[in-house]
């Protein structure tokens, strides 16, 4: 593949936003005052979660496919995604009247094969990690001569993504101080960092960020080549590739100031807090960005208009619900309480009345006598519910033990 600068990379973006200025949003870019209150700084989230397919991949997937020789397209086109780039491929495909298929990975999200075959594209699952997916989508190309569209190293998906930045600077009335891109294959932070990169210079500090599972990037940085990293599958899924692309790294390797790394209960805390704070729903590699500045991973921002990019809402409800859950329980709103009460009429109801005056909202009650550690004579209790506070959670604990009940909080499984 031949080397494109980003100079080349942010002429090659105007065209692309002629040809997709009918074909994808102008998604909104919001200023945040919840999360600028929470990191000091002037937040701005780029709504990528509300394109067309819920991600920002249809920009560069229709702009590549676009771009396609009319004497190829009859031929189809294949990828590999696990998801987003999928539904990118499978939409503009469909628009165009292409064949596609489509190798994902066989953790790939359901709610992500089901959008896919939704748009009328083939899909084979295949690996485990999108590098395994990979290789199958090319065999296919090979065999069938359908043109292969490579989800982030290639020059056209990478300007088709650029035209993001094209988009924050207008809405902006210029450029940020600083950029937060998260980063799996590269080719959303090489596109909208050649746009600001070669207008602004170092005026715009460009941060990425990745899984810390999958640190291709970091690992490659420091060796001065793309390298392959061990990946584990997480929550981050659209983020986790082995290697990085030769066209993505020489770019990146030019244009980032910094790069950090996330995990999972960061992304999880940020995913909630967008749902909760911002009515906004966000995937794992779509909250990573935000994640790395509400964990104060992006040094000193105080003041400074900075933008990260919401680049995906295609989340399965089952695994949003795991997260509502798990962070309720976490900031001990939703909590259990154990403790021994005598096993005669109205003690219970004494265990309740503490809860209902502190605005306990009761989930789940176990009362059992036949545990081998508990007395004869008493019971072991276990409540379930919903508290206003961590504050009240202490205050119903403290009074209980005052009227001779002693319960503690327990770890929900």
């Amino acid at each position: 593949m031949s080397k494109w600068s980003p100079e080349e990379i942010s002429k090659e973006i105007l065209k692309a936003r002629e040809v997709l200025k009918d074909v994808v949003h102008r998604t909104p870019l919001d200023l945040s005052s919840t999360f600028s209150r929470m990191t000091g700084a002037k937040v701005y989230m780029k709504l990528e979660n509300l394109q067309k397919t819920g991600a920002f991949k249809v920009r560069g997937a229709y702009y590549r496919i676009w771009k396609i020789p009319d004497e190829d397209k009859p031929k189809g086109v294949v990828a590999a995604s696990a998801g987003n780039h999928a539904q990118g491929v499978a939409y503009a495909s469909s628009r165009m009247g292409i064949k596609a298929t489509i190798v994902m990975p066989e953790v790939a999200p359901i709610a992500k094969i089901n959008a896919v075959r939704g748009y009328g594209a083939e899909v084979i699952l295949y690996g485990k990690v999108y590098d395994e997916a990979d290789e199958k989508a090319h065999e296919i190309a090979r065999k069938t001569g359908a043109t292969y569209v490579h989800p982030f190293d290639d020059p056209y998906i990478i300007a088709g993504q650029g035209t993001i930045g094209a988009e924050i600077e207008e809405q902006l009335g210029g450029a940020p101080d600083v950029l937060v891109i998260q980063i799996g294959g590269g080719g959303l932070a090489s596109g909208i960092a050649s746009w600001f990169k070669s207008r602004y210079g170092n005026r715009v500090k460009v941060i990425g960020v990745e899984p810390a599972y999958a640190p291709k990037f970091t690992e490659s940085l420091k060796v001065g080549k793309p390298v392959k990293v061990n990946a584990m599958p997480g929550l981050m899924d659209g983020l986790v590739t082995k290697r990085p692309g030769d066209l993505t790294y020489d770019l990146l390797s030019q244009l980032l100031d910094d790069i950090v790394t996330v995990n999972d209960v960061e992304v999880s805390k940020a995913i909630f807090l967008l749902l909760e704070r911002a009515k906004i729903v966000a995937e794992g590699a779509g909250a990573a960005g935000l994640a790395a500045l509400l964990e104060g991973k992006i040094g000193n921002i105080k003041d400074k208009k900075v933008v990260t990019i919401i680049s995906g809402g295609n989340i399965d409800l089952t695994r949003l619900s795991k997260i509502i859950e798990y962070e309720l329980v976490k900031e001990e709103r939703v909590v259990r309480l154990q403790g021994l009460v005598p096993d005669s009429p109205g003690w219970l109801n004494k265990v309740l009345e503490v809860l209902a005056k502190a605005k306990f909202n009761i989930i789940d009650i176990k009362h059992d006598r036949l545990v081998p550690f508990v007395e004869p004579g008493w019971a072991l209790v276990e409540v379930v519910a919903e508290a206003p506070s961590k504050e009240v959670v202490d205050n119903a604990i403290k009074k209980l033990n005052e009227i001779g009940l002693p319960f503690k909080l327990a770890v929900l499984p």
